[in-house]
Formats: structure tokens, C-alpha cells, sequence
């Protein structure tokens, strides 16, 4: 007899086992390092900035799915989008015909980069940067790629070519052409582009890993050197856009800045239907699709979907709407603020850095004997510990989720919704406070977990 799909009943007759579900089937390592740090936890709901646990307790997300959750969880406008959409039974995907949505949303977001002209859709931030890569090869007639150390602009092939994190790269070469150039060197990039073999530099307008900036005037005078060179400007937005730094691009930041190519992607899908998108001129367009024989020289297979064209179109309505972008910048110079007046006050704290809603939080070697030796412990043990150690207890003490921004980095990242408030930033601000209270005054249980966290370092050796 066949049985009926239950989606409810399925879920509550299995949903106890989604820990032993991934370590038998997906991803072994990620429940063991959840359980490791405390971070198995078992979230039963959702909305806007925060989670639920069975008990009734609210956690606040101090980290939204990697930046993806721009409007935080279950946002009532996309919900209501997905719903027309799906009652509408679109004539979806036919791959013959041109269906309004795709171009709908191409309008919208070209609309906020006046310079460009035209928009490719995928599916992920990967798809997006790959997508830029192709292009600016075949554009430009040249091979080689160039990026900055430490970025990060995914992993598969192509974009983990132009990965800056040995670890990501580490046994999966060969890999494109390419070469690392330090972010804000300017003469290093001069080098580079006098061989003549370089399409494009691509460049995160803030790093996510570590949450770095490139100087002022950097961003315009590579422009300004990859053009004189017939080279071209990739901006990765994947992370940065879309309101994160307080500007709806984050090379807005700089005047001038025009790039050839940008990539978005993560909170144009309202967190719901995964969705990338590759903006470029229309030159560069009109030489990759030169002919009616190469209209399908570059193309996904879920590209363009209805389901995900009306996540953005809806995302973008709310974030007008909403003033998303502005709350971004005013409630994101309140958290550094607050966190920055901390600097003098603890002395593992090194630097509080970023823009709008997208902020680093740096730890450091501290001056007293006492603190130092803890410190240099952890240190000799496994670099990144201590902020791994202070990520534990915002969690496990006051229900805030948070990260640290990259592997063997002191380094914390806040990227939460950008519809988080000031009650919200002060939360945050008030258990951090806490945390780093309990670490300067012995904290027994923090450094008694930053001694278990150096075993298990130890033992993975």
C-alpha cells in the first residue's frame, strides 16, 4: 500500500535523529565539531533575527546563515511571494521561451548599478564568480585571473582558483592561471598587468575573512590600472551586497568605482531559494553571446527559475520598502561603536573594524603575565582558539550566535540580519561585555573550556 508523503510526520517522527542522520550520511566531521564546541543544539523555529529551542528560548542570530539571511527568517513578503508563485503554476524552466520574472529582476537590480547593463542568473555566490571568470576571459582574450590573499570567493573549480586560503586549495590543483596580489597594493598589480596575460582582478570590497578593507582609493586606482591595461574589475558582492556595509554595493563606499563585473548572491534569496546573479557591461555580454550559435555558450540549468526570481524581486520590494540598506548603516555604527569603546577596556581586545552590519572583532596578546601565558597556551596549541573560546560562551550563557571569521584567525564576524534594531546591537554588545569580563577576571569555566578545546587541537593532529 503506498503511504501518502507527510512532510509534518515525517519530520516528527525523524527529526530526533538529525545528528546521527549527517554523521551516517553527509558530512561526518560537522556534527563532531558541533558537539565538540557545544553547538549541537536543537533549534525548533524561526523569524526575523531569531531562533527558538524547544523550551521556549530565544537565541539571537548574530550570523545569518553566512550573511544569506539579509531579511532574517520567514520574512512575511517573500513568504507570500513563493506562495503566488508556486499557486500560479507558472510554465516554468521550458528553456524555450522568455518567461517576465528573469527580466523583471534584472531591471531591479541594475537599477541600483547604473553602469551596467546586463545580468546572468545562477544559482550560488560560486556560480556567480565563475560566471564573472568565464566572462572576463573570453572578453578580454587573456588567461590569468588575479586576487588578493585571504579572500574568499568559493570553492568550486574555477572560484577556488582565486581562493586566497591555502587550506581551501590544498589538494585539488591544478587549478585556472592565477596569482595573488596583495589587497591594496597598487604596485604589485602594476607588476602583474605589464606581462599583458591578465583578464581581470577580482576583489571582495571588504574581505570576509577577518573583515578587512582595502585602503582609501584603492578599489578606483585598480580600475584605473586594469583599464589602462585592457584588463577588468571584478567586484565580489557576494557578501557585501545588498545593504551588508551600509550602501547597496559595498564598492559604493568609494566614488568612482565602476567595476565591469559584480557578483551577488546569498540575501537576494530571502533566504529560501538559492539564487546568484553576475552583472556586467554590455560590451562583455555582447562578446561571450556573440552569435546565435553560442546562445547557450554559458548557461544553468535552475537559472532563472520563478521560484527564486520572485525571492529576489520580493527581497529587493522590502529592502525599498523597508529601508533595510539605511537600518544596515545606523544600527551597525551603533554595535562598533559600542564595541570600539571596548578596546581600552579589555586587553585581549585588538580591533573592532567593518562597515554597517559587517564587523570584526579582533582578539590579541595581552600585556599581564597572567593573561599572557593562557594566551600563548592556546596560541601554541592552535591559532584561533581564543575566539573560539568567546564564541562558546555567547552561545551557551546568553543565546547568541555568533562565529569566528576564518579558520586559525582571532577574529569574530558579526553579519546578522540587517533587520536587527538597537535593542538587538545592545544585546549583543552587553553579553560580549560579559564574556570578556569573565576572561580578564580568570573566567574558570572559559578557560577550563579553552583547555579542552587545546586537547582536541592537539589530538587532531
Amino acid at each position: 500500500m503506498t503511504k501518502e508523503f507527510d512532510l509534518a510526520a515525517l519530520l516528527a517522527e525523524r527529526g530526533a535523529e538529525r545528528y546521527e542522520l549527517h554523521a551516517r550520511h553527509l558530512n561526518h566531521q560537522l556534527p563532531r565539531m558541533l558537539r565538540t564546541i557545544g553547538f549541537d543544539k536543537v533549534y525548533e523555529r524561526a523569524e526575523g533575527a531569531h531562533f527558538w529551542d524547544a523550551d521556549g528560548n530565544d537565541y539571537l542570530d548574530m550570523l545569518a546563515g553566512f550573511a544569506v539571511m539579509g531579511l532574517g527568517r520567514h520574512h512575511p513578503v517573500v513568504r507570500k511571494a513563493l506562495h503566488d508563485v508556486l499557486d500560479a503554476s507558472l510554465a516554468d524552466l521550458t528553456r524555450f521561451d522568455c518567461p517576465p520574472l528573469p527580466g523583471l529582476l534584472a531591471e531591479q537590480l541594475l537599477s541600483y548599478s547604473p553602469h551596467l547593463d546586463r545580468v546572468f542568473f545562477g544559482n550560488s555566490g560560486t556560480e556567480a564568480v565563475e560566471t564573472a571568470l568565464k566572462f572576463a576571459r573570453y572578453a578580454t582574450g587573456r588567461p590569468r585571473v588575479l586576487y588578493c590573499p585571504h579572500a574568499f570567493h568559493g570553492l568550486t573549480t574555477g572560484s577556488l582558483s582565486v581562493n586566497g586560503e591555502d587550506g581551501f586549495r590544498d589538494g585539488f590543483a591544478p587549478l585556472l592561471p592565477d596569482t595573488a596580489v596583495p589587497l591594496g597594493d597598487l604596485d604589485a598589480l602594476a607588476r602583474e598587468l605589464k606581462r599583458g596575460d591578465v583578464a581581470a582582478l577580482i576583489v571582495e570590497p571588504v574581505q570576509g575573512k577577518g573583515v578587512h578593507e582595502p585602503p582609501p582609493g584603492y578599489l578606483r586606482g585598480a580600475q584605473e590600472l586594469l583599464h589602462r591595461h585592457k584588463a577588468l574589475l571584478i567586484a565580489d558582492e557576494v557578501q557585501t551586497g545588498l545593504g551588508r556595509t551600509g550602501k547597496f554595493y559595498a564598492f559604493q563606499h568609494e566614488e568612482g568605482v565602476e567595476p565591469d563585473l559584480v557578483c551577488v548572491a546569498k540575501a537576494l534569496s530571502g533566504g529560501y531559494v538559492p539564487v546568484g546573479a553576475t552583472l556586467g557591461k554590455e560590451w562583455i555580454f555582447r562578446k561571450v553571446f556573440s552569435s546565435m550559435d553560442r546562445v547557450q555558450v554559458h548557461s544553468a540549468s535552475f537559472g532563472s527559475n520563478a521560484q527564486a526570481m520572485a525571492a529576489g524581486l520580493a527581497v529587493l520590494s522590502v529592502m525599498e520598502n523597508e529601508e533595510i540598506v539605511a537600518n544596515a548603516a545606523a544600527v551597525g555604527e551603533r554595535l562598533k561603536s559600542r564595541l570600539t569603546e571596548l578596546v581600552d577596556r579589555y586587553e585581549l581586545l585588538a580591533d573592532v573594524r567593518g562597515r554597517g552590519l559587517m564587523i570584526g572583532i579582533e582578539f590579541g596578546r595581552p600585556r599581564s603575565l597572567k593573561l599572557r601565558s593562557r594566551w600563548a597556551m592556546l596560541q601554541a596549541a592552535r591559532k584561533g582558539l581564543f575566539a573560539q573560546m568567546v564564541v562558546v560562551p555567547l552561545l551557551q550563557r546568553h543565546r547568541i550566535l555568533t562565529q569566528v571569521s576564518g579558520d586559525h584567525l582571532e577574529v569574530i564576524k558579526l553579519i546578522p540580519p540587517l533587520i536587527i534594531d538597537a535593542g538587538d546591537a545592545d544585546r549583543f554588545v552587553d553579553a560580549f561585555t560579559e564574556v570578556m569580563d569573565d576572561a580578564h577576571d580568570g573566567g574558570g569555566l572559559m578557560w577550563d573550556f579553552g583547555k579542552t578545546l587545546v586537547r582536541q587541537a592537539v589530538a587532531n593532529r
